[in-house]
């Protein structure tokens, strides 16, 4: 099954303008761009054939061309990262059996994720996309709960069945627990984590479908498969140990340098 990771990287974030370009420092006190820490993460996953970064802003694609990495540019018309691959694949004329798309906003994404994450699509021939999810130890639901508090969107959270499919994803913080009986361990709420892996047909169809209502409420894109009726499985993976946090807000650059801390 040959497998490609489209990095989807654009400047004009609305919550974070010039975010893949933000720097962060590592223990050694030396500082890398969000987009090469996220290159970097996608060049360490085993058994795939090609990574990309997928940007239509000449400075992410300079930037990137800069430490070694495969540039395609994109429309400035891609609404959302799925869009920006789909775009990518048909532009490059890339051939590919699996399409993963690793967000440029997650360099603490492990390789084991994605590769938990290609090894269930082989496993599971009626699966169109998968994502992984990651049940939330205290220290991540704590940034869950602190965000919305503070009115921020932070990370996202899902909702799936007894078979692994999807049944919602949001930005609230779901299921609902009372603040009065959030259990020490064994948290029943579960991280998105922004990692995609699509098959050709499925990215090809999400294209020809227009903007979901719940889409635009929530500002998620895999809302898109849901309300088109397409099997998007959770792929529970395991954190080992390691704290996972995405970079949403400027509040995160501290969160993710205290995680660099202890890697």
């Amino acid at each position: 099954m040959k497998t490609v990771i489209i990095i989807p990287a654009r400047y004009a974030s609305t919550r974070y303008p010039g975010k893949p370009l933000a720097e962060l420092t590592l223990p050694d006190g030396s500082r890398k761009s969000l987009i090469r820490m996220s290159w970097e993460a996608a060049m360490g996953v085993k058994g795939v054939d090609g990574v990309y970064v997928a940007t239509d802003d000449a400075r992410i694609k300079a930037a990137a061309e800069d430490f070694g990495a495969d540039v395609i540019m994109t429309s400035e018309a891609c609404e959302n990262g799925t869009a920006r691959c789909a775009d990518a694949l048909a532009r490059a004329d890339i051939q590919a059996d699996l399409i993963v798309n690793l967000q440029g906003d997650a360099p603490l994404t492990p390789a084991w994720f994605v590769e938990d994450l290609i090894a269930a699509m082989k496993a599971d021939p009626e699966a169109q996309v998968a994502t992984p999810v990651l049940q939330c130890d205290p220290l991540t639901y704590g940034h869950f709960t602190e965000d919305r508090k503070a009115g921020r969107v932070g990370g996202t959270t899902a909702v799936f069945n007894a078979k692994g499919h999807a049944l919602y994803f949001s930005k609230e913080v779901l299921p609902f627990i009372d603040p009065d009986k959030v259990p020490e361990t064994d948290i029943p709420v579960y991280h998105h984590v922004g990692v995609y892996a699509y098959r050709p047909e499925a990215l090809a169809a999400y294209t020809s479908w227009p903007v979901s209502a719940l889409e635009t409420l929530e500002g998620l894109e895999q809302l898109r498969f849901l309300v088109n009726d397409t099997k998007l499985r959770c792929v529970i993976v395991q954190g080992k140990g390691r704290v996972f946090w995405e970079l949403n807000n400027p509040e995160d650059v501290p969160r993710i340098e205290s995680v660099l801390k202890d890697l």
